[in-house]
């Protein structure tokens, strides 16, 4: 065992995981790999001890039983071929609009966003039905992708989100709660990507071409009944998951587990159900829970060693010492979360940053579910800033090579989102409201 200072305890252990990621290793390895160097050499073997304890708590936290269940019905919903059907219907709708495709496209993001909680499902299923529908009619590259990965991504935030059922448990807040809170941030932060593209299409008409009048010459009953019957099946989603939860019929994770049924029976109706498509669901639902779980119980270890060697304190003393007072240590936080989401996956950045920073909120004099709602639209920012932006990479994998996309349209197309989401901090602080109203009408 050796006396090392708290200070150069914190300096190797958030060095040691930021330049393991920066040289190309999976998140969980250098994570895992220092709680398991420094607890030895700071503890020796009781850390293991530690270390399995912490691993087996995070391991068995019943509220944790969601992520499967909300990943299955994502890709169950996917696979029914909903996405494809509404598409059709708001593409009669709104596609005589300039940029009316990619309003459409950000819109359908929304609707999506209620129903998977998260954005591989979204991105895949908008790359795959909305992205060549808007670069065949002339679309901006740069325009079409962003409107793609704005609109997939907010399915992280947008309830259900498996980003959200992993921050309560971390910061000791109902799940339930982040839920109601994130509803009217998700919502802001469609609109202002919709008056966005709305905006840039009506000053650039070329980037967002309105649809030919033959394409969407269709009878209003036509468009209409479209429209209802694709909307249903999604409200009838909606309802079995973020309904039962604000009537306090259900907690989230039994409300997971109704989604995950209702996303089944809903593929089955429109007869895309077969062995197939459960067989490939089920394989992806363990896949991303097997990575989610590996990396959060190395995490959950890290931050037991970095806690116990009182690195927790130094990183506390720096926050609050950043000049402003409360608001500058606030702005300090935020800062922090926007560059480590240029280097660092999200469910790293959750596991490790939440527990250490979380303490903070009621030292500041702030709510702690705002608080806890502003890490989490910031952490939209992680989706679209390279060069660990997933979002990003989830839509080069399922864009199809034919349409041209050049990772320099891509990032050129997504960074006034990213201003976008900035600006919707900026209105969360002003107006808090936006994000305390709702959770305050739950029936309890």
């Amino acid at each position: 065992m050796i006396s090392i200072s708290p200070e150069l305890v914190t300096v190797i252990m958030l060095g040691g995981v930021l330049l393991g990621v920066l040289t190309g290793f999976p998140l969980a390895i250098p994570i895992g790999g220092m709680a398991v160097i420094m607890g030895f050499l700071l503890y020796g073997t009781p850390s293991f001890h530690l270390i399995y304890s912490r691993v087996y708590s995070m391991l068995t936290n019943y509220t944790l039983l969601a992520v499967p269940c909300f990943i299955f019905m994502g890709g169950m919903l996917e696979r029914s071929g909903i996405a494809a059907r509404m598409y059709d219907a708001l593409y009669l709708w709104l596609g005589g609009l300039r940029g009316g495709l990619a309003i459409v496209t950000v819109l359908l993001g929304t609707v999506l966003a209620a129903c998977v909680g998260v954005i591989a499902a979204s991105i895949t299923m908008l790359a795959m039905v909305a992205l060549p529908a808007m670069m065949s009619r002339g679309y901006d590259k740069g325009l079409a992708s962003g409107a793609v990965i704005a609109g997939g991504c907010l399915g992280i935030l947008i309830p259900p989100s498996i980003m959200l059922i992993i921050y309560g448990p971390m910061a000791m807040i109902s799940v339930g709660r982040l839920f109601m809170a994130a509803f009217v941030p998700g919502f802001l932060l469609s609109l202002l990507y919709m008056g966005y593209i709305a905006v840039r299409c009506v000053l650039q008409p070329s980037v967002g071409p309105p649809i030919a009048v033959e394409e969407r010459a269709v009878p209003l009953a036509v468009k209409t009944k479209l429209l209802v019957t694709s909307l249903l099946p999604t409200v009838a989603l909606i309802l079995a998951v973020l309904g039962v939860i604000f009537l306090g019929i259900a907690a989230p994770t039994e409300a997971s587990a109704s989604g995950a049924l209702v996303a089944t029976i809903l593929a089955l109706l429109y007869r895309r159900l077969n062995f197939r498509v459960l067989y490939g669901t089920a394989l992806e639902t363990l896949r991303l829970t097997s990575m989610i779980l590996l990396i959060g119980s190395c995490a959950f270890a890290f931050v037991g060693i970095f806690l116990s060697a009182g690195c927790g304190r130094v990183v506390e003393e720096f926050i609050l010492s950043a000049p402003g007072g409360r608001w500058g240590a606030f702005v300090t936080v935020m800062l922090v979360i926007f560059l480590l989401g240029f280097f660092i996956d999200w469910i790293g950045i959750l596991f490790i940053v939440v527990p250490i920073i979380s303490p903070l909120a009621p030292a500041l004099g702030f709510d702690p579910l705002w608080f806890a709602m502003m890490i989490c639209i910031n952490l939209q920012t992680s989706f679209m800033t390279p060069p660990f932006a997933v979002g990003i990479f989830f839509l080069r994998g399922s864009a199809s090579p034919a349409l041209g996309l050049t990772m320099p349209d891509i990032i050129r197309g997504v960074t006034p989102f990213v201003i976008l989401v900035l600006v919707a901090l900026v209105l969360c602080i002003v107006f808090p409201q936006i994000i305390t109203w709702l959770p305050g009408q739950m029936i309890r």
